[in-house]
């Protein structure tokens, strides 16, 4: 009986510093659970990294290596699926390379992120300077001017706006492409891109006659949203998160920092659990969450007791996690384990390149 083929997931993480559990909720349990249905490949974006961060490269090794110990951690198997660093499959370069030919300019600048991202780390490289700032927005205004455009074509004029930057959509599409993925697991504010990525595969198949570039589908997962410290998406950049592996005095103080109900004032005052930090976490990790929600209405608990309990509940889920995450650290070599991943990826990409090389008459 010939063997069923499994359809193919492709995801990627930017090494970029320790996971936290935005990462976890948002993306990670639900890797484990598609590594059990599909054919996965997921990689570490080194490459990517550098689009927005190249003045922290030298960051990238050792986060990589942390990365994959996390995965592994969280139940990531390499035996079901294949991890891989993106940077040693040199076809992820060349595919993005020959998708850039086709790919119109006017598409990646219709990227609904680029701009909110490029004030954003103009924000960032300029905090606490505000006369730097104001000073590189003069610079940049009078490009804008120079050149024709109004206000809202500044970032285009930043020097952070590079062509790396400009085009991860192009090397974001090559990323999947390369191995016919079917589906790529996304949550819905991110379909955008990912109609770029059809839209680069359909041009690229039309223009050179041949179908050779699968266009990738949506695979909607499940996420909860999860909130940071401040009630702000939680984030590495705003300084909010708790780690997956936090160790229990870390978890202790940052609960006990989670903003909560202002308007809750005594213990016994009625609160209201939307918009309260603890109260999100609770729906994570209280099976009774709805009861704990009823108390807080009717002020029959305090927030001191409500993150008392959460740091109960939270620890008794993380310590096998940290446990589970020290044993592997000493006994799993992670650069052994991308390369063996990578040795997999490569026999994938180097087909797919072949007949993409055909199809663009290079063979």
């Amino acid at each position: 009986m010939e063997k069923e083929t499994k359809s193919v997931v492709v995801s990627g993480a930017r090494p970029t510093g320790r996971l936290h559990l935005g990462n976890y909720w948002g993306t990670l349990r639900n890797w484990v659970d598609l590594q059990n249905k599909y054919g996965c490949y997921f990689f570490v974006a080194d490459w990517h990294a550098l689009t927005t961060g190249a003045d922290k490269s030298e960051n990238i090794a050792a986060n990589t290596r942390e990365m994959v110990l996390d995965w592994l951690a969280i139940g990531l198997d390499p035996e079901r699926s294949v991890f891989f660093r993106q940077s040693d499959v040199k076809e992820h370069a060349e595919l993005a390379l020959l998708l850039g030919m086709v790919a119109p300019i006017s598409w990646l600048l219709r990227n609904p992120t680029f701009k909110d991202q490029l004030q954003e780390l103009h924000k960032q490289k300029y905090k606490g300077q505000e006369d730097k700032m104001k000073q590189a927005e003069g610079v940049t205004k009078q490009l804008a001017e120079a050149h024709g455009h109004d206000a809202g074509e500044l970032a285009l004029h930043s020097d952070m706006a590079t062509l790396g930057f400009l085009g991860y959509p192009v090397l974001q599409a090559a990323d999947i492409m390369l191995y016919d993925a079917r589906f790529v697991p996304i949550g819905r504010d991110q379909l955008p891109h990912l109609e770029l990525s059809r839209d680069i595969a359909r041009r690229f198949n039309h223009m050179f006659g041949a179908p050779v570039l699968t266009e990738p589908e949506p695979l909607f997962t499940s996420s909860p949203v999860v909130p940071g410290l401040d009630g702000r998406k939680m984030s590495k950049s705003y300084g909010n998160t708790i780690g997956i592996f936090e160790d229990a005095k870390g978890l202790e103080t940052k609960v006990k920092k989670m903003y909560t109900d202002p308007l809750k004032v005594k213990v016994d005052d009625k609160g209201h659990p939307e918009g309260c930090v603890a109260c999100a976490f609770h729906k994570l990790y209280n099976p009774d969450w709805k009861a704990r929600e009823a108390e807080c209405r009717e002020g029959k608990v305090g927030c001191g007791a409500c993150k008392k309990q959460l740091i109960e509940l939270m620890e008794k889920e993380l310590a096998p996690l940290r446990a589970r995450r020290a044993e592997l650290a000493a006994s799993v070599n992670p650069e052994e384990l991308l390369a063996a991943g990578a040795a997999k990826a490569r026999a994938a990409a180097s087909a797919k390149m072949a007949a993409v090389s055909k199809a663009a008459g290079l063979i």
